[in-house]
């Protein structure tokens, strides 16, 4: 047997809904932020290693070839 309900129930029960809904709402809101300064120290740090593994490339292009020492 379903319980009817009051209208201040009814309005009571709905603020109670829609202050859990903002609450969580602001919590993902805030974990969002933080995973999106995590992608952007990634992406800077992978911007670096790429940037490192270009350089040591082009110096390794521009190495003398290595040749046997004189005594063989």
């Amino acid at each position: 047997m379903s319980e009817i309900k009051t209208d201040a129930e009814r309005i009571t029960l709905l603020e109670e809904t829609i202050a859990y809904q903002a609450k969580t709402i602001d919590e993902l809101s805030e974990q969002i932020a933080e995973q999106w300064k995590v992608v952007e120290q990634a992406r800077a740090k992978l911007d670096r290693l790429t940037e490192r593994f270009l350089s040591l490339e082009e110096a390794s292009l521009e190495a003398p070839a290595i040749t046997k020492p004189p005594h063989y």
